[in-house]
């Protein structure tokens, strides 16, 4: 029995019988409806007294029927046989509107979101009338035949200019709407002409805007909850556009919204929701991505209303935490929390999840498919946690080796992106890869430094180690895969804090950066603040950071300004910290 969606309330199965009959009407294909049709359909839109819309495919075949208005009855994008900026979806739509009246901003929006071939929208007399010299009884008075339109104008926001991440204009999908028609008028309309000409504007719309077929085209949905400042709130989405261009991906526009608690379901509102809908398929995204975590029902329940992957901020991070692991225990780590992460979120994955097989000899106490992947992943977590211990035991076993040498240690901490590979490369004349980016480096790396002793001046020999940037809201998930790794952070005899003066959030990253360290098992040794990058700090915030952190050092890895100052705090320091021990 085929289904009738919509406002089925008080119908008479009389009326829910004739609504199915909908579904044996074939149109011809290359018309966009026929006169019968449209009376039809208009007929038992005057007897239910309800808006109804019949959806039809390019076959001529009518595949859903809904009562209520084209927005009410709107199929959802995962539904749809195709998708995407640069094709139509191959279905159109004939609604009947109650009032006479143009199709109103609801129905062409709906039109947009499911990128239809046309909206034809039918305007009823109510009662019927007859034609003028006898005949038939008619039910349409007027038509209106509407369909999107190419913008080429639009312009894209890419992640080079990410630093402008604010509350971008939304771009209004254009459409055209005809003038009124009669039925006779509107069936002369050739669908197959109106189709090609749309798709091949689109189709050269969409390659030449498009940014690079290897990279995501992201879409980035911020919240602003009320226990954030403004200027928090503007800080997470520039983290979040360059954790996405790190990534590899393309931020090509930001929608932003205000409210006092995020919504159960979906984060955001339900017409916040319509709007991203819109903008992705309207700009071609592939991607959304959220600045907070996601529960696993609401990145399902986004996915089916948007029609497109959607990602949370910890994935993101995930993600470049996979591209940059390089050792083996590095990889290890990685994979561990990807698949912690995963874990919760494998139910509701749709008709994948159901019941293997089915009929005799397959009932009874069984596992569904969604059990054993479960189960599965259980138990390669098991196998990976029973190798992350023996990773620790071996850093451990390193680190008294060192101990039991009296080779005093120090662990470069700080928020990301701060510059410690950099520090390193110009402390140790190592060679650490270094870029722009955020979690450029994630192995720790140690490596020796000859500094001056704190009390006589004399060359002394220390360990210095490169760790894992730290990042405000770090996952959970990841804390617990990098514990061996943050174990150096614990394990050293000091601390060099190296902050980032350049970055307008410079005083947030030390907050977040002693949260961190807060919540280690061992609390860490002495630790001193370094100020980097100063030759990109303006002269106010050189003059902030040296009253609020007198005793900081103030340097430039990359100019090698300073680095003689620091090696003698850095005697100074190691001689507190072995002292104190």
């Amino acid at each position: 029995m085929e289904t009738i969606f919509g406002n089925l309330q008080g119908l008479k199965s009389s009326q829910l019988k004739q609504l199915q009959r909908l579904y044996h009407q074939r149109i011809p294909g290359d018309r966009i409806t026929t006169p019968e049709f449209s009376q039809r359909l208009a007929a038992i839109s005057t007897e239910v007294n309800q808006p109804v819309c019949a959806y039809i495919n390019r076959r001529g075949q009518v595949i859903r029927v809904g009562v209520g208005t084209p927005r009410q009855t709107q199929i959802p994008p995962m539904e749809l046989p195709r998708y995407g900026a640069e094709r139509l979806s191959g279905i159109r739509c004939i609604a009947t509107h109650l009032k006479p009246e143009p199709p109103n901003e609801a129905a062409l929006t709906a039109m947009a979101l499911q990128r239809l071939d046309a909206l034809v929208v039918l305007n009823i007399t109510g009662t019927g009338f007859t034609r003028r010299g006898g005949g038939a009884t008619g039910y349409v008075k007027e038509a209106y035949l509407a369909h999107l339109t190419p913008q080429e104008s639009r312009t894209l926001i890419t992640s080079p200019a990410a630093s402008k991440v604010g509350e971008s204009q939304i771009q209004s999908p254009s459409w055209s709407i005809s003038p009124p028609l009669d039925l006779d008028d509107l069936a002369d309309q050739d669908l197959v002409d109106l189709v090609e000409n749309l798709e091949a504007e689109f189709q050269r719309e969409f390659i030449a805007q498009e940014v690079d077929a290897d990279h995501d085209r992201v879409l980035i949905v911020g919240l602003m909850t009320s226990e954030m400042t403004p200027l928090q709130f503007q800080d997470n989405l520039l983290e979040l556009a360059r954790l996405v261009d790190t990534a590899g991906g393309d931020v090509l526009q930001t929608i932003q919204q205000k409210r006092s608690r995020i919504h159960p379901q979906t984060v955001v509102g339900e017409g916040k929701v319509q709007e991203i809908a819109l903008t992705a398929q309207t700009l071609g995204v592939n991607l959304v991505v959220f600045d907070r975590d996601l529960s696993p029902s609401q990145v399902r329940n986004l996915e089916i209303q948007i029609g497109i992957r959607v990602v949370d901020r910890t994935e993101v991070i995930l993600d470049i935490f996979a591209q940059r692991a390089q050792s083996r225990a590095g990889k290890l780590q990685v994979e561990l929390a990807q698949l912690e992460y995963m874990q919760p979120r494998l139910a509701g994955r749709g008709r994948t999840m159901s019941r293997l097989g089915g009929g005799i000899g397959t009932r009874g106490p069984g596992e569904t498919k969604l059990e054993t992947e479960r189960r599965a992943i259980g138990q390669r977590i098991s196998r990976l946690q029973k190798e992350v211990t023996q990773l620790q035991a071996h850093r451990s076993r390193l680190r008294q080796r060192r101990q039991h040498r009296e080779v005093p240690s120090v662990a470069l901490v700080g928020y990301t992106n701060a510059g410690k590979s950099t520090l390193l490369n110009a402390l140790t004349n190592a060679e650490v890869y270094t870029a722009d980016q955020l979690f450029a480096t994630l192995d720790p790396t140690t490596r020796r430094l000859v500094i001056p002793h704190g009390e006589t001046d004399e060359h002394q020999e220390i360990l210095i180690t490169d760790t894992v940037g730290f990042i405000h809201e770090l996952p959970a998930s990841l804390m617990d895969a990098f514990r061996a790794t943050l174990e150096e952070v614990t394990e050293a005899d000091a601390l060099l804090h190296l902050v980032d003066l350049s970055h307008p959030a410079w005083l947030r990253h030390i907050r977040s950066v002693r949260e961190i360290l807060a919540q280690m098992p061992i609390t860490p040794g002495p630790a001193l603040v370094v100020f980097n990058k100063i030759d990109q700090a303006d002269s106010e915030t050189l003059a902030l950071a040296r009253e609020e952190f007198p005793l900081a050092v103030f340097i430039s890895a990359s100019q090698r300004l300073g680095l003689e100052t620091l090696r003698h705090r850095l005697g100074q320091l190691i001689e507190y910290a072995v002292d104190s021990r």
